[in-house]
């Protein structure tokens, strides 16, 4: 008879496009959003917290840069009322559902910042990951462009404050005035809005891959269609030449000032009602920011941003962080994207039937937070807590007396709670947990009312130093009065070696 397979171990993996925090990343996140979590308060925006889990008919239809219905969540049905429930995909789509819920009991405009982790059913890839972080500030209930440039400037003092100043800029276009360079081209009809419009999402999917394809490339795929280099064809838009060229010319039209740039767009809309409202926005906007001291250094008009232009309705914004990193292939490369945004005033309409004008920013985090490691910027090596060596277990309460002393003068500190009996163990644990000082007290010691405290940060240096004659003055063990504990460590933890 044959013998019966034991069960399989359940695997210790990670699903795939997950991944795990630890420590170091957790403590340098939570200090980096505070940090702008402080320049939102400055702003007069309150926290806001909704619920990771949403209904799927208030999450909406589609995801900002999906068209499918409900793709790209994690959604299940309820077994009793039917009901489909789903992962928030961003932090936006919740904002509208309380908009809407609590619209009588809000301020209006209501001023909101959010910070949490969104969930996305995607394909999984290096560096992309189902779930991540983002932070969002948003103004719902304001019309005026002032709060479109409000939450620019917002966006630029974030990255001064992280000091990432001379290495950012936030550049700014209008959906209105792509609708008036498409209404100039002949793919939009002002009378019937819904005709042209595979023709209109081809022309925008064209322009954003303006950076990997060249203006040739784009031309192609804003004409009959494009080649690549495998054979595979992409359908193009069908424009005429001229057409294209006003499309191009659109992409183009970034000049050293914003004045110049609006005059070039207000030229290529032409007679188009909405695209001449766009450029007066883009104006006021440049105008707004220029008072307050933004320059073209770290905020600029750029017809160039097209990315999520199908979800917006007004002003958009990117921002891009400048300075250049190797990618996989050590090859320079600018860092690229961290931030985007804008104008959404149809959103809660869904809701209440009326439209309500909304505007707002999403920070990717784990990105911002790659960036300031990459810039040398992010938050320091996190010290780990003071180790109160265990040397007899009949004296655990005095050790746990210590650890308590020690807390109270704001410490951090704890007693090893594992097996002590290798002694050698305790401080390799120490060293695994980046401990700056090590408590030690045997019988000898307690009965002469002493303890020892060992510098664990001097004694890594006098170990991989060529000399010691720079040490000797510096024991990096100490016997010291009981009594002397916290104000012995602290000096320790004070000391800049």
């Amino acid at each position: 008879m044959s013998k019966a397979k034991a069960p399989r171990r359940t695997r210790a993996e990670t699903p795939k496009g997950f991944r795990d925090y630890f420590g170091p990343e957790v403590t340098a996140r939570n200090e980096m959003l505070a940090r702008i979590a402080a320049v939102y308060h400055r702003y007069g925006f309150d926290p806001l917290e909704t619920s990771a889990v949403e209904t799927v008919e208030a999450l909406g239809k589609f995801l900002p840069d999906v068209d499918r219905p409900n793709a790209g969540v994690f959604a299940w049905q309820e077994e009793d009322d039917k009901d489909w429930l789903a992962l928030r995909y961003d932090l936006t789509a919740p904002l509208a559902r309380v908009a809407a819920q609590y619209r009588n009991d809000l301020p209006s405009p209501y001023r909101r910042y959010a910070m949490g982790p969104v969930w996305r059913n995607e394909k999984p890839g290096p560096g992309r990951f189902r779930q991540f972080y983002q932070c969002d500030a948003d103004t719902v209930g304001a019309s005026t462009v002032a709060a479109d440039a409000e939450i620019c400037a917002m966006l630029s003092d974030v990255f001064e404050d992280l000091g990432l100043g001379g290495d950012y800029v936030v550049r700014i276009n209008n959906r209105k005035v792509l609708n008036g360079v498409m209404e100039a081209a002949g793919v939009l009809d002002p009378s019937e809005p819904e005709r042209f419009a595979e023709e209109r999402g081809i022309v925008l999917r064209a322009i954003d891959k303006l950076d990997r394809l060249g203006e040739e490339g784009v031309r192609a795929l804003l004409g009959a269609g494009r080649k690549d280099e495998s054979g595979d064809f992409t359908k193009g838009a069908g424009l005429p030449d001229a057409a294209a060229d006003i499309v191009l010319a659109f992409t183009a039209a970034r000049r050293d000032s914003g004045a110049e740039t609006c005059a070039v767009l207000r030229g290529l809309v032409g007679a188009s009602v909405i695209g001449a409202e766009g450029v007066a926005e883009l104006e006021e906007m440049a105008r707004l920011l220029e008072a307050q001291g933004y320059g073209p250094d770290r905020i600029v008009i750029d017809p160039s941003v097209v990315r999520g232009l199908g979800y917006y309705t007004g002003p958009v914004y990117e921002a891009e962080l400048t300075f250049e990193i190797l990618d996989e292939k050590g090859r320079k490369k600018q860092f690229g994207s961290v931030a985007g945004g804008g104008r959404y005033d149809d959103l809660v309409k869904r809701f209440t039937g009326q439209v309500v004008p909304a505007t707002g920013v999403s920070i990717g985090v784990d990105r911002l937070l790659a960036a300031l490691t990459a810039k040398g910027r992010g938050a320091e090596t996190v010290q780990g807590p003071v180790v109160v060596t265990v040397m007899d277990k009949a004296r655990m309460a005095e050790y746990q007396a210590m650890v308590g002393e020690l807390r109270r003068a704001g410490i951090r500190a704890e007693v090893y709670l594992g097996n002590p009996k290798n002694f050698g163990n305790q401080l390799k644990y120490a060293d695994k947990r980046g401990s700056p000082v090590a408590i030690i007290q045997g019988s000898d010691e307690a009965a002469a009312g002493v303890i020892q405290v060992k510098n664990l940060i001097l004694g890594a240096k006098i170990a991989e130093s060529a000399s010691l004659e720079e040490w000797k003055a510096r024991p990096a063990q100490v016997e010291v009065a009981r009594a002397d504990l916290v104000k012995t460590v602290q000096a320790m933890l004070d000391d800049p070696l």
